[in-house]
């Protein structure tokens, strides 16, 4: 399954006569609306749920359940814009309105102009542009509409899906990145540990030699290896090594597995980001505070893009 991205956009039009055209140049027939063009555009955004918003025009306002229904079947996250309306294509006003238009318009106009007597004739372009309206209200757009829709949907889950696999192929080379780091790690804890063992030592020998015997030697010496033992476990970063590479195999997982996982990668990633900045904390070398912050800041790069998966 892939990883789709909560990022994307579509749009589909129909004009009169013609076919619906979508993104990718494909056709589907739909019924003609006269000298009128539906358009339907999608976009969408990151989100942490399925957030919904219509911008529909009047005369397919009443057709937004549909969307809904339709939009819900197929995507589970994100923040998604739907707006669709139906325009002139230009041919209109030049259009000789029906008979029964004009004798609709004229019946009208007389019975304004019964109680408002100074109110002004329609002119040609009124009655045109109020015949052209008519004609559109007049018009079932249920049908060009769910078609529009049902391939604006399906360009816009495979326009997410295409930058889901951006964002996948992101992942898997941050975590190729990440593992190198933690081998690079690896090999310096038992000598960071050893080296604090040996300067512990070291003190002990010269806090024996100040004392002149007023602490006996196995006393002191019990002391001292009891707190190297103690300082040895404080800066070892085994533990966090261990974690960090479970938590980069299980994202490694999910996004092979694809599917509905950016919460918990979102999760992981935060996890990753606590042991990298536990490493740092018990550092007590310089080459493994570069490494820590090294990972931190993929850390941070993966976090970012990890928000916009679906």
């Amino acid at each position: 399954m892939a990883v789709y991205s909560m990022t994307g956009y579509a749009s589909a039009q129909h004009s009169p006569g013609a076919a619906s055209t979508g993104q990718d140049g494909g056709k589907t027939a739909t019924p003609s609306a006269g000298g009128s063009r539906l358009g339907l555009e999608i976009r969408s955004v990151n989100s942490r749920f399925l957030d919904l918003s219509f911008r529909l025009g009047d005369e397919l306002r009443a057709h937004e359940p549909v969307l809904r229904e339709l939009i819900t079947s197929r995507i589970k996250r994100g923040k998604v814009e739907v707006r669709a309306n139906v325009e002139g294509t230009g041919n209109e006003a030049v259009r000789e309105p029906t008979m029964a238009t004009l004798q609709r318009l004229g019946a009208v106009q007389d019975t304004v102009r019964t109680w408002l007597p100074n109110a002004p004739a329609l002119s040609v372009a009124e009655i045109l542009r109020l015949a052209s309206t008519d004609s559109v209200a007049d018009v079932d757009w249920a049908a060009s509409l769910h078609k529009l829709a049902t391939q604006a949907v399906t360009d816009l889950v495979a326009a997410r899906e295409r930058e889901g696999g951006r964002l996948a192929t992101m992942l898997v080379g941050h975590l190729k990145q990440l593992r190198t780091l933690a081998d690079q790690a690896k090999p310096l804890i038992p000598m960071l540990v050893e080296q604090q063992r040996q300067r512990f030592l070291e003190r002990w020998k010269e806090a024996m030699a100040m004392s002149e015997g007023a602490v006996s030697h196995e006393a002191a010496q019990d002391r001292a290896m009891t707190e190297a033992t103690a300082f040895a476990i404080r800066i070892d970063v085994a533990e966090e090594l261990t974690r960090l590479a479970a938590h980069l195999d299980e994202i490694e997982r999910l996004v092979k597995k694809g599917g509905e996982v950016g919460k918990r990668l979102d999760f992981l990633i935060q996890e990753l980001h606590r042991e990298a900045n536990t490493m740092g904390s018990k550092s007590s070398a310089l080459e493994l505070t570069r490494i820590s912050v090294d990972m931190k800041v993929l850390i941070e790069q993966m976090r970012e893009q990890v928000q916009n998966i679906e």
